[in-house]
């Protein structure tokens, strides 16, 4: 019998790769004491603690952004009174608003009506998934206002229209006509909304 031929190694190369890790650390007291360890461990792991967004909060005098919410004191709509949660950020509704504009520039004017309508719906489905929790009704409004302007907009663009937006292509043939989503009406459908 042969010999087997041992099968080739692979060469071994060193990678350098860069990590980041986002945590929050909830505690009563001893913030600074909590603070320290968590730099002791991170210099064990020889990983770098970022200074500038590195603080203690206390909660519920101040609110933090983490993951693109904003922890903090919220107010109940029903009762009015207060308690610590967590709703979209400012930043994050910025951005969602952002990137509506830029699907509904007048450089995408030649695009078609359905697709442009399919984009958006797409991009604001996709962002109200992720930002479900909390009060989040303020910021769905928000998009949608932002959203039904910007597509009016683009309408009158692309159709070569003047005259007010608004009376040309209401919110019921934004939404029920033209199929428009409405991030408003998933709130109700929240398993935590029912009574």
């Amino acid at each position: 019998m042969g010999k087997l031929a041992a099968p080739a190694r692979p060469r071994l190369t060193s990678l350098n790769h860069s990590f980041t890790l986002d945590l929050v650390i909830c505690c009563r007291s001893q913030a600074e004491e909590a603070l320290a360890t968590m730099r002791n461990m991170m210099s064990k792991l020889k990983l770098t603690v970022n200074d500038t967004k590195t603080r203690v909060c206390q909660l519920p005098e101040e609110k933090f952004d983490f993951l693109g919410y904003t922890f903090g004191r919220c107010y109940s709509p029903k009762t009015g009174r207060a308690y610590l949660g967590s709703s979209p950020s400012k930043k994050r509704v910025q951005r969602i608003c952002e990137a509506i504009s830029q699907e509904t520039g007048r450089n995408k004017t030649l695009l078609a009506q359905d697709t442009v309508i399919k984009t958006l719906n797409r991009m604001m489905v996709g962002w109200a998934n992720y930002f479900c929790l909390g009060p989040v009704s303020k910021a769905y409004r928000a998009v949608e206002r932002h959203a039904r302007k910007r597509l009016r907009q683009w309408l009158c663009a692309k159709h070569k229209l003047r005259g007010q937006a608004t009376k040309q292509f209401s919110i019921t043939t934004l939404h029920q006509v033209l199929g428009l989503v409405e991030l408003t009406t998933r709130t109700s459908s929240f398993p935590w909304a029912k009574p």
